[in-house]
């Protein structure tokens, strides 16, 4: 039984299929005419199997790869069947849960669709709880406010932000720099997250204090969770961590010890604000948690091949807050986006 087969005899819950529905049509707006490549494992199968129902629908062709029947997990290359397919394809979904140690093959993977110009949708750490939440969006009012924010972050000299929780930062921004939006719908100008809702770019330099009380990224978001309780305070000084603490020490430890795996792991590489208005809460999930509302900012990798940042990390970590009141400083004035967590821009 190959792959397409399995999936498509897979039982999963209807309440995926609105999501998956929007995802193969809304977000990636896939044309009977286009071939797919469609990653998944084991845990996901049951998302993959939404997904394979609605390419089945649509008529295009497509190949269904299950990573654990390639190659033993943790991943330390992408599988060769995958990129070789990838090839071939004008769009690649990425419906998997990661574990620790994966990067370098995301990476690869990624690297493929950056070079061939491809529409990628990547659902990392997708779940049951995202598919009937972030993935049931309206990803057209979602881009309308991240186009409005996008707009006006790009005239943007600097960016002000504080929380609750004691999050007061500045960043700087860099002209050569550029934004993007991963509003959700996505094109072949940058792939993107799904469930999608961000303005991203790298900064030129960030300073100040930011409070994580909602989730950290990579393998760290599943073994810490929520951290409204238990927040972690990290210390920034001219884009780099000078000190991280929390009332766990686990937590400030993992944290400080992924954030100093080569030279730039500590550098601030990603400055982003969540627009995906349709997401209420965090969930512990830095796939959903990061579109929520706010801002976040990660550590590592800036992706150079888009923003223009001319440094590289093997590493790459997001950190989510709280409640942000954001400010825009441009030659035109000051603006306030952003109060008490709610836009002040109607999508």
């Amino acid at each position: 039984m190959t792959a397409n087969q399995f999936l498509l005899a897979l039982p999963y819950p209807p309440d995926f299929t609105q999501g998956a529905r929007s995802a193969v049509t809304t977000c990636l707006r896939i044309q009977p005419s286009e071939k797919v490549t469609l990653i998944t494992d084991r845990v996901t199968q049951a998302i993959a199997a939404s997904l394979a129902a609605q390419l089945a629908a649509l008529g295009c062709q497509w190949n269904a790869y299950v990573l654990e029947d390639l190659a033993p997990r943790p991943l330390t290359d992408m599988p060769a069947a995958v990129l070789a397919d990838m090839e071939t394809s004008q769009v690649s979904i990425f419906a998997v849960q990661v574990q620790q140690n994966e990067l370098h093959s995301r990476m690869q993977m990624t690297d493929v669709v950056n070079r061939r110009r491809m529409r990628h949708a990547h659902m990392v750490n997708i779940t049951a709880e995202i598919m009937c939440q972030g993935m049931r969006s309206d990803y057209d009012q979602v881009d309308r406010l991240s186009q409005k924010v996008l707009n006006r972050v790009r005239q943007a000299t600097r960016i002000r932000a504080t929380t609750p929780a004691g999050t007061s930062i500045t960043a700087d921004m860099n002209p050569h720099y550029k934004w993007f939006k991963t509003s959700g719908i996505i094109s072949t100008e940058k792939w993107g997250n799904l469930p999608g809702g961000e303005c991203f770019t790298s900064p030129g330099e960030v300073n100040g204090t930011f409070v994580v009380d909602g989730v950290v990224g990579d393998w760290l978001c599943a073994r810490y969770g929520l951290l409204e309780s238990s927040p972690l305070t990290i210390e920034i000084a001219a884009n780099r961590i000078v000190s991280c603490t929390s009332p766990n020490p686990q937590l400030e430890a993992d944290f400080w010890a992924y954030t100093h795996t080569d030279e730039n792991s500590d550098r601030v590489g990603e400055f982003a604000i969540g627009t995906n208005i349709g997401v209420s809460r965090v969930i512990g999930n830095i796939l959903q948690d990061e579109k929520f509302p706010g801002i976040h900012i990660a550590f590592g990798n800036p992706y150079g091949e888009h923003t223009g940042a001319p440094w590289r990390s093997t590493t790459h970590i997001d950190v989510v807050g709280l409640q942000f009141n954001i400010w825009l400083d441009s030659p035109s004035g000051t603006e306030q986006i952003m109060q008490d967590g709610h836009f002040l821009l109607q999508p």
